[in-house]
């Protein structure tokens, strides 16, 4: 194995929260079904959920809720393993990479830093007739589009427009930034969106509850 490599019991998107989509800033684990989140997406994601694990709805004891436990081994492989920067490719510890965001220029670029950047609306419509919500477009405004619609619409026709906007799939979510501001639709959307959590969730609940 290469130096810096991801630690054999380990692959790189390991270290990735499925909440936030970022790497892991104190990652706890759920003693049930062992998936692991950023503490702060954990506590965030069960002030909405209730009693559940926020990935696969499995149960989360009354302790946990308060008190995760840290997943010290991901802890400790972050640092000793390395990955590329999503923007600028650079080999960084992901126990670093948080860092390395915030100097990072391309980064900076394609995410943006949301307090520079006065005055944008936010497009999300509301709720549509399948009980899923839909979306404005933030480009064209168009509306009551669902999730894949609108990944559709700006690969389609918005492939290489980079302009500052707030991602109204963000905004939809429980735990997510109030005003996450992007640069670059079209690759946020390709990178963070490319499934609905709920199905997502519901489906591996079912999955579970027939095996």
């Amino acid at each position: 194995m290469a130096e810096g490599a991801a630690p054999a019991c380990f692959s790189e998107e390991d270290f990735y929260c499925p909440v936030c989509q970022e790497v892991f800033k104190t990652p706890v684990r759920t003693a049930n079904c062992q998936h692991v989140f950023c503490r702060k997406c954990f506590l965030t994601a069960i002030r909405e959920s209730g009693t559940h694990c926020p990935l696969c709805r499995g149960s989360v004891t009354k302790k946990e809720r308060t008190y995760p436990k840290r997943a010290l081994d991901v802890e400790n492989s972050m640092k000793k393993a390395s990955g590329g920067c999503r923007c600028c490719e650079k080999q960084v510890r992901f126990s670093w990479m948080r860092q390395h965001y915030k100097t990072c220029k391309k980064y900076q670029d394609e995410y943006g830093v949301s307090s520079i950047i006065p005055n944008l609306q936010i497009s999300q419509d509301s709720t549509g007739n399948s009980g899923h919500p839909t979306f404005k477009c933030p480009l064209c405004q168009e509306a009551n589009f669902t999730r894949q619609r609108l990944l559709d619409h700006c690969n389609n026709r918005h492939l290489y427009q980079i302009v500052p906007v707030i991602c109204p799939i963000c905004v939809s979510l429980p735990w997510a930034d109030t005003n996450p501001v992007t640069r670059n639709l079209v690759s946020h959307l390709n990178l963070r969106h490319r499934f609905d959590y709920g199905e997502f969730a519901s489906l591996f609940l079912n999955f579970t509850l027939s095996t």
